[in-house]
């Protein structure tokens, strides 16, 4: 290395060493900045919170939500080789400390909120139906929606565009399927009609079968919205669509006819979620005549992904411990996190004397069936239900056919009952609410996501039809228990009354149905253990049943 080169590299090693200084307080600046606004951040004030409650609407999902997201801390500091380093660092955990606690009021807050809404959980009392009769609104329509027509102003036939991308997906033919991808997103968007609706969201899960990645993770556990915009969307939901009020409404006027004179009732929750079923059989069972028995709530649900896969569960049973505080009906709560088929019959804390019910709503499709396992997980649950031996079990079900293990034949079904869906909230729902979204993307958008983007046990959810869930439940050692008339006849009376004329209730044999313009969506029965001799006769004679029809 010669002189000069020396010079030169002794003259910048100087001008780094001039700016170091500088270099520190600036950023030590921007540290503090960056503090400060967080610290900033304040709740809500009691007036919002209020108004919000009155006016019922959804808000910012994105607001809520990110206040009820979990914060990464800083677990120690890199080892430090300077006095000035020192108080670098120093000066970055005070910051930290401060940060956490600016954060805590506001998920206390988001706490206390969520409790406030819980009363929504009480459909069953008469002013929660004093509003308008959804079957007398007309959904407002946005300006997003008249956009978008003026966009496309040549109509297209949106299902017979996705039959022929799934066609090119199946192929294997790239070139077609991204031409009519680019087609459907022409004529589709996320807030537009029932029609636009559908086209976004099934080519959003073409696309990911096609690329192998998803925007969103997705499981049959798994959702990014924060409880108080699952509350709020769940009384918009119920005022507009009867189908899951109509499943718990069946469940708990059987349990509740059931438990008349019972002094402990055990209720084994398989897929109790968030527990919305319950409070308002716990109402019902603080008016019993002769006081209250005992409940006792065994919830069951598949593990979170993390390190808390429970904390849903946990969740769930401090909400029901202040139902039925606030109601004085004695109450004990136990919970499992673990996958519904590797429960044992000693993990269950059964005691003498109590009257048992197995409840399962809506939740027994996410168990995989016997295309995952020679063994049938599904069948295994089921005969666990019945090792239980309760006095009643409880089940309803989407009735599904999208479970073919061949692709296309999957995708036509699904995308029939999809467009059902989306043309009922069309229907039902304003175009602009928020509240619409949040429920399709959790009750629709998720399952067709697994349904159409995924393939073996990535696919997690697998319906089947009603029919033959009877035959899963007739094998596994149970016999119908007929609902009772009384019950059906009330629930008509309320989709009657209070709900769009296109929504049916019907029944078959022992099964209540729900539909929308003559298409079965929802399937609600009773069942009780069955003696050997008996089960045999009675497989027998509905096979003969199902053969005639």
């Amino acid at each position: 290395m010669n002189l000069a080169s020396l010079v030169s590299t002794n003259l910048n090693l100087r001008a780094t060493l001039l700016l170091l200084p500088s270099l520190s307080l600036a950023l030590q600046a921007a540290e503090k900045s960056f503090y400060e606004v967080l610290q900033d951040q304040s709740p809500p004030t009691s007036d919002q919170i209020s108004n919000d409650l009155e006016d019922g609407s959804l808000g910012n999902f994105s607001s809520i939500t990110s206040l009820h997201q979990p914060t990464s801390d800083i677990i120690g500091s890199p080892e430090v080789v300077s006095e000035e380093s020192t108080r670098r660092y120093h000066h970055r955990d005070d910051d930290l400390e401060g940060g956490r606690k600016s954060k805590l009021p506001a998920i206390s807050t988001m706490d206390e909120l969520a409790e406030k809404y819980e009363e929504v959980l009480l459909i069953c009392q008469k002013n929660n139906h004093g509003e308008a009769s959804p079957n007398k609104t007309k959904p407002a329509k946005g300006s997003s929606n008249r956009s978008k027509q003026q966009k496309s102003e040549q109509p297209v036939d949106m299902r017979d565009l996705l039959m022929q991308c799934a066609q090119a997906v199946a192929s294997f033919d790239q070139s077609r399927a991204a031409e009519k991808l680019k087609e459907i997103r022409e004529h589709s968007s996320i807030r537009g009609d029932a029609t636009q609706r559908l086209g976004y969201h099934l080519a959003e899960a073409l696309e990911a079968r096609i690329t192998g990645t998803m925007a969103t993770p997705i499981s049959a556990t798994y959702s990014r919205t924060s409880m108080v915009d699952i509350l709020k969307a769940y009384k918009g939901f119920v005022q507009a669509c009867p189908t899951l009020r109509m499943c718990y409404f069946t469940a708990n006027r059987t349990i509740y006819e059931l438990a008349s004179k019972a002094t402990t009732l055990h209720i084994i929750d398989f897929g109790i979620l968030y527990g919305f079923q319950l409070p308002c059989l716990i109402q019902a069972l603080s008016n019993r005549e002769g006081g209250p028995p005992l409940l006792r709530v065994t919830g069951i649900e598949l593990p979170q992904s993390g390190f808390r896969p429970s904390e849903r569960l946990e969740e769930t049973g401090r909400r029901l411990k202040r139902f039925c505080d606030k109601f004085k009906v004695p109450f004990e709560y136990s919970f499992i996190a673990k996958n519904w088929e590797d429960i044992t019959l000693d993990e269950l804390v059964i005691n003498s004397g109590e009257t048992t019910v197995v409840n399962c709503i809506l939740r027994l499709q996410y168990t995989p069936d016997e295309t995952m396992s020679l063994n049938s997980p599904r069948d295994t649950v089921l005969k666990l239900f019945r090792d239980i031996n309760p006095d009643l079990f409880v089940f309803a079900e989407i009735n599904g056919t999208y479970n073919s293990p061949f692709f296309l034949t999957r995708f036509r079904e699904a995308l029939f009952h999809c467009s059902a869906l989306f043309d009922m909230y069309e229907a039902t729902l304003p175009e602009e609410d928020d509240c619409r979204t949040l429920v399709e993307r959790e009750l629709i958008v998720r399952d067709a996501m697994s349904v159409i983007a995924c393939e073996g046990s990535e696919r997690f959810a697998r319906p089947e039809t009603y029919k033959q869930w009877q035959v899963r439940i007739l094998r596994a050692g149970f016999k119908p228990a007929k609902l009772n008339k009384e019950i059906i006849k009330h629930a008509k009376e309320i989709v009657k009354q209070r709900y769009h004329k296109d929504f049916v209730i019907d029944n078959d044999n022992h099964w209540m149905l729900q539909g929308w313009k003559g298409r079965v969506l929802y399937a609600v029965s009773c069942w009780k253990p069955a003696k050997k001799i008996c089960l045999l006769s009675y497989i027998w004679n509905e096979s003969l049943y199902f053969l005639e029809t």
